[in-house]
């Protein structure tokens, strides 16, 4: 990778690979400028009538809010991107059984706005890093990002538990209709807009299943919103459990409150990985059989198949 002077405009990464490689990659004209255009015109008034941000993180001259899926419908294409969803699913598959939204964002960058404290935005959840990616972040250039007017600037290989000591950050600079990938293991943060001109853009985040997302998606999207949504958007928003057993309604998938009001009484169905499910088959066995069942229990049996499935594989 080359060109990595600081806040110089970013060369057009090969996709997967470098997001792999180097913590990010900008997919080129992924959407119609038409599109984007119509976008930006439906978050004026919503721009005009919220407050600029408070606090050193988040920046005094800029613009922040959420919930942009019952704000401007439009960007639900943008979330459910076909090119998006298959670089997202090939970092964060490997790590959880679903994923989820981590948050939908419109931020706007005004004059004098100085340059973000650098971070990694997976830093939230204070887990072990260098193995797993816990979230994927997109943003989405709603004005053109140059290095002037705040680009978002990445720092190159930080990512992984990679070392930023010696790295120089670059501006991402991109026009709208392009979308900029980074992982949330990459250190990264917005530049100071040197310009007389406002910088806009959305952020769109996903991450694992199991985690507990930035922005409250149930909250965001109570089941009356939610019911407006397609089956596999209102699950990318929480709707669905994560196997074993996590987010449930009374034992049940929550997308049951999209159907209406829900029985008062419901019957809790068991949502297994199919590993636990083959442990449990196994335990049941035994129970029937007269043996007594392992102090680990599932998950005595489980680690024993799978010993049993490595030796035999060789």
């Amino acid at each position: 990778m080359t060109n990595l002077s600081p806040y110089g405009p970013a060369v057009d990464p090969t996709v997967d690979d470098d997001l792999q490689r180097h913590g990010f990659c900008v997919l080129r004209d992924i959407a119609s400028k038409t599109e984007i255009a119509e976008i930006d015109h439906a978050l004026d008034p919503r721009f005009a009538a919220t407050p600029f941000c408070q606090g050193g993180f988040y920046g005094p001259r800029t613009k922040r809010f959420g919930g942009l899926l019952k704000r401007v419908p439009a960007v639900e294409r943008l979330v459910r991107h076909p090119a998006i969803m298959d670089l997202v699913r090939s970092v964060l598959d490997p790590w959880c059984d679903t994923i989820q939204l981590n948050l939908t964002q419109a931020l706007e960058l005004h004059p004098g706005a100085p340059a973000q404290f650098p971070h990694r935005d997976q830093d939230m959840w204070r887990g072990p890093t260098g193995e797993i990616e816990y979230l994927v972040n997109v943003m989405w250039p709603i004005s053109p990002f140059k290095a002037e007017n705040g680009a978002t600037l990445i720092w190159p290989g930080s990512h992984n538990a990679g070392s930023a000591k010696d790295a120089q950050p670059m501006a991402v600079e991109a026009e709208p209709g392009s979308a900029i990938l980074f992982l949330g293991s990459t250190l990264h943060g917005a530049g100071a807009n040197m310009t007389g001109a406002i910088r806009r853009g959305i952020i769109v985040s996903y991450c694992l299943g199991w985690l507990k997302p930035y922005e409250n998606q149930w909250l965001t999207y109570p089941p009356d919103a939610a019911r407006a949504f397609d089956p596999e958007l209102a699950a990318l928003v929480g709707y669905q459990q994560h196997r074993p057993n996590l987010g449930n309604y009374d034992g049940q998938c929550p997308s049951i409150l999209l159907e209406g009001n829900p029985p008062e009484y419901l019957a809790a169905i068991d949502a297994l990985r199919p590993d636990q499910e083959g442990a449990l088959a196994e335990f049941l066995d035994q129970q029937r059989a007269g043996q007594l069942p392992p102090a680990g229990g599932i998950a005595e049996i489980g680690a024993g198949r799978n010993k049993r499935e490595v030796k035999s594989n060789g």
